[in-house]
């Protein structure tokens, strides 16, 4: 059936969105009390609603870290698998391969007491590390060494990098001076080739997250790559190497150390806290996206921690830095100590807090310095008799004098996770069957690993509660409410003609609605049910005419259909707050507990899908989903999971998740669009509106090769409008 019988009806029924599958409700309720109108005045509700949730979510995975380790075996039985999990979500599985340094050493700087090679080696083709390597002025002896990795520090002049190294040189010379071989390298963000840190933060590439990458897997690839070059010195002991590094170099040590055994103490400095302080307390807003792993597997920071032990880690902090802030350092500490004391390790796990904020000052250097020189010198009681200073101008420390035409340093975020490959077309029904039932588990676990555990869907378990159940002007409006999980209430629209029953209808639609969508609903119900339900209408900043409700209502007498409505959450009722920085920081604090907000909305539909079954009394009629804009892909993958769809309207689909599909962790290392519609014409007739027909030959050949109907996927060409 083809629903387009003018350009108004298109564009109203466009702005239907989606539903999901369902049982058994209770009889229609009365209209909406009072006390469920004030509900949709509170401004704040959009907020509280997301502070409420991700305080929870937040517990959960806290409670959940390191929770059934009892004994050293248990650890000892996971240990293996956790590192595995680390690796992936640092875009690390599989290993990317090892391939030769080709190190060059493009200048020396000699001083009265140490020596600076200026060195840069490539950590995959194409991908350059630049830093400066200092050496002690006399070597007899192989020595211990330490991998420095930067934090952030802008060191540009006149539009020229010089790369972190040389504002974090005095680590590098203080260890010279003292008998350790240093390697301070670069980062990709601020080094000197000008890679990104911030996709997410703040330049809106919400692709990052489909491609599984983040920047803290190059930086774990380049200092394991430093390492491979540590061990290749003349100079170097291998079997004494450390790792340390402040901030965002902090971090870095955490991955180098937890993933590679060569590391064989650690010094991480304000470089990690927990969840708690991320999402709940905002440090979020504070960091890049070098700070943090695709949480697939969704862990708190702690076991990252636990998987240094039992070699010596020191964990290093100021009391009052806003960013990693002193309760979370603790708390990191206490859940890490109990795997340390399951070794009998305790006494190789380092707590140290010194006076301060969010500074690289002179007391934290002391501890890290005696902390190396007690484990890869076996040297508990040095005592630290001269600071570190910086003794060069960043110039004398660039490695480059022209930066290499075949980098792909500044452009790593392309390339640097493995990610699906092109879809092939099934040679038989059989060999579809294992790819769709590979590729839909893949998704409930790679993709949407945050979703809440699976359950039938009943009033319950959905907290379905009748609101609205008025006639006016010829057509009906039901209302409920419903849980689509903790702290978020949801509420569902179902619009009919006037003395139907739903038993009487010949199908229900199902529209998923974003803001835009939203405020137009609104403003055309308006007309003719502003007394019903006063307060959600009060949000809308559409008007509609008389005209536009006409529109709405013909299409009422004339067909037998169901039109629902859901406003998934962040949209309409529960949208939190709009402010730009807002928006992204809340998009990231998802991230951080293994989600999405796209991501989440999809579950939303699947749950507005059983609550419309539910509360229609589990009736059998044929539903659709239908979406526009950006809701389309999330509807789209919605019915990969629920029964029983008929059909799919998607309006304008994306053909890819990069670089402007939906937001979902880690998709294209599964699948991309394309293959997503042909898992679901399988199941449901698929219709796709576009200015242009192409982008969709892989489901058109799927269906042909599999011999469906021919009415399974359709594309239907619109024309823009004034053309």
């Amino acid at each position: 059936m083809y629903l387009q019988t003018s350009r108004v009806f298109v564009l109203c029924f466009a702005l239907l969105a989606t539903s999901r599958a369902g049982v058994v409700h209770a009889q229609p309720t009365p209209p909406i009390p009072p006390a469920k109108a004030e509900l949709f005045r509170d401004t704040k509700r959009g907020d509280a609603m997301l502070a409420a949730y991700f305080r929870n979510e937040t517990r959960q995975l806290a409670d959940n870290c390191l929770a059934g380790i009892k004994t050293h075996e248990d650890w000892t039985a996971q240990r293996v698998e956790a590192k595995r999990q680390l690796q992936e979500m640092l875009g690390l599985e599989p290993w990317p391969e090892r391939t030769p340094l080709q190190p060059v050493i493009t200048g020396r700087i000699e001083h009265d007491l140490f020596t600076v090679e200026k060195l840069q080696f490539q950590s995959r083709p194409g991908m350059y590390v630049t830093g400066n390597l200092y050496l002690p002025k006399q070597v007899t002896e192989k020595l211990p060494a330490i991998l420095y990795v930067c934090g952030h520090s802008k060191q540009v002049v006149e539009g020229v990098s010089y790369g972190n190294k040389s504002g974090y040189q005095h680590h590098g010379a203080w260890f010279a001076r003292n008998g350790y071989v240093c390697l301070t390298i670069d980062t990709i963000q601020l080094g000197e080739l000008q890679g990104f840190h911030h996709g997410t933060h703040n330049l809106n590439e919400w692709w990052w997250n489909a491609r599984g990458y983040t920047p803290a897997g190059v930086e774990a690839w380049n200092g394991m790559r430093a390492i491979d070059y540590l061990q290749s010195r003349p100079e170097v002991d291998p079997e004494r190497i450390g790792v340390t590094g402040r901030s965002g170099g902090g971090a870095y040590s955490w991955w180098i150390a937890a993933l590679d055994e060569r590391v064989k103490a650690a010094v991480p400095v304000a470089g990690i806290t927990d969840l708690e302080n991320h999402v709940v307390d905002g440090c979020v807003e504070g960091h890049c996206d070098c700070m943090y792993f695709v949480n697939t597997y969704r862990w708190d920071f702690a076991e990252v921690a636990a998987l240094i032990a039992p070699r010596p880690l020191l964990i290093s902090n100021t009391d009052k830095d806003g960013i990693f802030p002193l309760e979370g350092v603790v708390r990191v500490h206490e859940k890490a100590r109990r795997i340390y004391q399951l070794y009998g390790a305790g006494k190789q796990l380092g707590l140290q807090i010194t006076e301060g904020p969010h500074l690289d000052t002179q007391e934290l250097h002391i501890h890290a310095f005696r902390w190396f020189n007690r484990f890869l010198k076996n040297d508990p009681t040095s005592q630290v008799e001269m600071t570190a200073v910086k003794f060069f101008e960043p110039k004398q420390l660039r490695v480059f004098e022209e930066l290499p035409k075949d980098e792909i340093t500044t452009k790593i975020q392309e390339s640097f996770t493995t990610v699906a490959p092109a879809p092939t077309t099934p040679e038989s029904p059989s060999d579809w069957a294992t790819k769709r039932d590979t590729l839909l588990s893949q998704l409930r676990s790679k993709v949407f690993g945050g979703w809440p555990e699976e359950t039938t869907a009943t009033p319950e378990s959905l907290n379905l509660q009748g609101i609205l159940n008025v006639a006016r002007d010829g057509v009906q409006l039901t209302s409920w409410d419903f849980t689509s999980e903790h702290d978020v209430t949801l509420r569902l629209y179902l619009a009919h003609r006037a003395g139907l029953s739903v038993n009487d209808l010949d199908l229900v639609v199902l529209n998923s609605l974003d803001d835009e969508g939203w405020a137009k609903w609104l403003g055309t119900m308006q007309v003719a049910f502003s007394t019903d339900f006063t307060a959600d209408l009060a949000q809308t900043v559409t008007k509609a005419t008389p005209e536009d409700w006409e529109s709405e209502k013909k299409m009422y007498a004339s067909q037998k259909w169901g039109m629902a409505w859901i406003a998934p959450r962040g949209v309409g009722p529960t949208a939190f707050d709009q402010t730009s920085k807002k928006q992204i920081h809340n998009r990231r604090r998802y991230q951080l507990l293994g989600q999405t907000l796209e991501g989440m909305q999809v579950w939303d539909i699947r749950r507005a899908v059983q609550a419309l079954r539910l509360g229609m009394n589990g009736s059998k009629k044929p539903l659709w989903l239908q979406g526009e804009r950006r809701q389309t892909g999330l509807v789209l993958y919605a019915s990969l999971f629920e029964p029983d769809i008929a059909r799919l309207d998607l309006w304008y689909l994306p053909k890819s998740h990069q670089p402007a599909g939906p937001d979902f962790l880690n998709v294209l290392r599964v699948l991309d669009i394309p293959e997503a519609v042909a898992l679901a014409a399988e199941r449901s007739k698929v219709r796709l509106y576009e200015h242009e027909p192409q982008g969709w030959e892989f489901p058109q050949a799927v269906a042909g090769k599999l011999g469906w109907d021919a009415k399974q996927i359709q594309v239907r060409v619109i024309k823009p409008e004034g053309k």
